[in-house]
């Protein structure tokens, strides 16, 4: 559910809803989280947020970005499991 807030003013749900479809239509791939209206004279200014995006870890393995090796063939598996792994030692 979108939060909106209106500050210094009121506004009519429908001058809402326009501004809602601008957001939306410049950032189709997001989800509108948040979105504050402050009026200030004839202006209106805009502040909001995006619902986080899922992020999938992707790794450099042998040349390639990668976020699973799941549709690799048996050669470049065994290029991965063959490769030397260097860990992070701390001290």
């Amino acid at each position: 559910m979108l939060d909106v807030t209106v500050l210094n003013g009121t506004m009519e749900q429908k001058e809402i809803d326009e501004y809602v479809k601008f957001i939306e239509k410049e950032n189709p791939e997001r989800k509108l989280e948040t979105l504050e209206l402050t009026i200030d004279g004839d202006f209106v200014d805009m502040k909001y947020t995006f619902k986080p995006v899922k992020f999938d870890r992707i790794r450099r393995i042998t040349g390639y970005l990668v976020g699973t090796m799941d549709r690799w063939n048996d050669a470049k598996t065994a290029e991965e499991h063959d490769r030397v792994k260097h860990s992070l030692e701390l001290s």
